[in-house]
């Protein structure tokens, strides 16, 4: 069997898995530093749903390194079918956090000019905040699909 990008217990699954995790704290990072995010929905479930995917990310970069120090395999049917289950749950979840904050900062930057009635909001920083959890949304993506491969493949 070919080694497929992503795969857990490969380097290239250990910075995929290291790359959500950091897109996903750096989204929450700007957004905590924005004046006002907890006051709409949208943003703080943006919060939650990039802290879930910060903390699974975390977690399996760690089995990954672990798996690469001690030189295992890990591709066992029932480790796979967990890391597709978890994985697909923290995609959706990413995506629509991402997608209901866009619409959000779309509203508030554009429709309704809410940004220069209000500069103190920092709107800057919550779209900044966005695109980070869409390019966490687009890592977690990939690795999904690469286990949703080996589980079909196992």
């Amino acid at each position: 069997m070919k080694v497929a990008v992503g795969r857990p217990g490969t380097v290239s699954g250990l910075l995929l898995r290291m790359g959500q995790s950091l897109f996903a704290a750096a989204s929450i990072a700007v957004m905590v530093s924005a004046f006002g995010f907890s006051s709409y929905t949208a943003f703080c479930y943006l919060i939650a749903s990039m802290g879930l995917q910060a903390l699974w990310s975390f977690g399996l970069a760690c089995l990954d390194f672990y798996a690469l120090w001690v030189k295992r395999d890990l591709l066992s049917a029932v480790l796979v079918s967990l890391f597709v289950v978890g994985d697909w749950v923290t995609a959706t979840l990413s995506l629509a956090a991402a997608c209901s904050s866009a619409g959000v900062a779309v509203l508030f930057v554009r429709d309704v000019n809410f940004c220069r009635t209000y500069p103190q909001l920092e709107c800057h920083k919550y779209v900044v905040s966005i695109a980070f959890a869409f390019i966490t949304w687009l890592l977690i993506a990939i690795s999904s699909l690469v286990m949703f491969w080996l589980l079909a493949s196992v």
